[in-house]
């Protein structure tokens, strides 16, 4: 067990807030612990019966394009309920509604370092709609894939967001997909 000695914000914004804990080990050894604070969001895995609907778009923090299954949270509302959030981001990202959404799970994205983690969501009987994205998301490319085109990618190294590929993974080994 760690033991949190002190705390102290060491830099915050909207959407994080980053702190420095003085921690002891049960070993008596003390330290600093980096935690990133962040509310939960919302994955959506949209499956038609055949394809996988995704985005790409680019990520600053890699400063490359990135292949995922939608996925967010709103800033102004941190307590949305998942489900309402996860219907949110589908319409918002790729313009689609679901007639049945339903909850597969919740993973802690990165737990050595961020209180972050997410509801998924299966989405299914998808309707096409119009898209709405952020104003921070305008530049998002729909993309569909069958299961064999999406594992090809993961293979290839095409989709690397560990969120997306633990959702797959919960689902396959779920037998869902």
């Amino acid at each position: 067990m760690i033991k949190q000695l002190t705390t102290k914000i060491v830099y915050k914004n909207p959407w994080m807030k980053v702190r420095e804990d003085k921690v002891e080990f049960s070993n008596g050894h003390q330290g600093i612990y980096g935690v990133v604070e962040k509310d939960h969001f919302a994955l959506i895995v949209p499956f038609d019966g055949t394809h996988f609907h995704l985005v790409k778009q680019f990520r600053y923090p890699t400063s490359s394009y990135s292949i995922e299954f939608p996925q967010g949270k709103h800033e102004a509302d941190p307590s949305m309920n998942p489900v309402d959030l996860a219907n949110a981001e589908l319409k918002e990202e790729l313009g689609l509604t679901a007639g049945a959404m339903t909850e597969i799970g919740f993973f802690h994205e990165a737990p050595g370092y961020s209180t972050q983690g997410f509801h998924l969501f299966l989405a299914t009987d998808l309707k096409k709609g119009e898209i709405k994205p952020d104003i921070t998301e305008t530049d998002l490319i729909h993309i569909k894939m069958t299961i064999l085109e999406f594992e090809q990618a993961i293979l290839k190294g095409d989709i690397t967001d560990a969120p997306t590929i633990s959702a797959y993974g919960l689902l396959k080994a779920s037998k869902i997909i």
